[in-house]
């Protein structure tokens, strides 16, 4: 299955980045009630009964066809895509910077380069898209911060970094294992894998923190978009953008988030503007042009 990047493909991972972005502004209103582990097993299980309501209006079978991988592919993306990850981040960063899980979590695209060259067909490595990567890799780091990579010397910091670059990798190996899967209705995928990820949320939440206090009309408000928006129509979109133009493309994602985060805070929390942003903007886009540089003329040239 060769990547497909179309106009469509180009305005839903911009659209990705805008509403993942987005979710640290929602968090920080949320984290003051509940914990982090709380706030994703409720996002997660709300995203989940609402995908699951749709897939009931618009029933089809997970997979249309005879060929179905097994389920522990099914159980594996899940579990990647959601629980793992966000275990390993949220433990590694006890001990690390914020910053340092930012920087990680933009790593998700270097970290997909080499595994769809090797098992991906039509994901293939080049110069110009290595080049790309990197360039925009730097660009989040100068956003980020590059102080963010020198050791604060805290205890258990190596783990807790490792932790964090084992978070990425989680969801880099989930795309490509999604990709290599044979056909599927992205509903259904998507209500399937929610629910999976949902539950071991909840209990890794019961273990880590315990029964969650019940929280104000505004928390349960906030908690509901994330779960709308943040989780059930990002994860549609996700599943989409994989398995249409491909995990690499899909990458691209992890370095539009912190971009649009420090923009929103900028226009929504009147945070100052810094001239590094500008200097980040400007290596991201380069970045991203060089990278896709044959998708845009093919897109352009149609």
């Amino acid at each position: 299955m060769q990547p497909d990047i179309t106009a469509k493909s180009w305005a839903m991972i911009l659209t990705l980045g805008f509403v993942w972005g987005a979710s640290f502004i929602f968090n920080e209103v949320a984290l003051a009630a509940l914990g982090p582990s709380w706030i994703a097993a409720l996002r997660g299980t709300l995203a989940a009964a609402l995908t699951h309501a749709v897939w009931m209006v618009f029933p089809k079978p997970l997979f249309p066809t005879s060929d179905r991988p097994g389920n522990a592919s099914i159980f594996a993306v899940s579990i990647m895509s959601t629980t793992l990850p966000f275990a390993l981040i949220s433990w590694g960063q006890q001990t690390v910077t914020a910053g340092f899980a930012g920087i990680s979590m933009a790593a998700v695209a270097l970290i997909v380069l080499p595994l769809a060259h090797f098992f991906l067909p039509g994901e293939r490595l080049t110069l110009r898209r290595v080049l790309g990567f990197a360039i925009g890799f730097v660009g989040v780091v100068v956003l980020i911060g590059p102080e963010n990579l020198r050791s604060t010397g805290a205890s258990g910091e190596l783990w807790g970094r490792l932790a964090c670059v084992g978070g990425a990798a989680c969801y880099a190996i989930s795309t490509v294992v999604m990709r290599r899967m044979p056909s599927f209705d992205p509903i259904a995928f998507s209500a399937v894998t929610l629910w999976i990820g949902a539950g071991f949320g909840i209990i890794v939440a019961l273990i880590s923190e315990g029964i969650p206090p019940v929280p104000s009309l505004t928390v349960i408000a906030v908690v509901a978009t994330l779960g709308l928006f943040q989780t059930a129509a990002a994860n549609f979109l996700r599943i989409t953008v994989v398995r249409t133009a491909g995990p690499v493309f899909m990458s691209l994602t992890n370095y539009q988030v912190p971009l649009w985060s420090v923009l929103m805070g900028v226009v929504f929390l009147s945070e100052a503007v810094t001239p590094s942003l500008f200097l980040a903007m400007a290596l991201i886009l380069i970045g991203v042009f060089l990278s896709q540089w044959g998708a845009l003329k093919r897109l352009f040239g149609r």
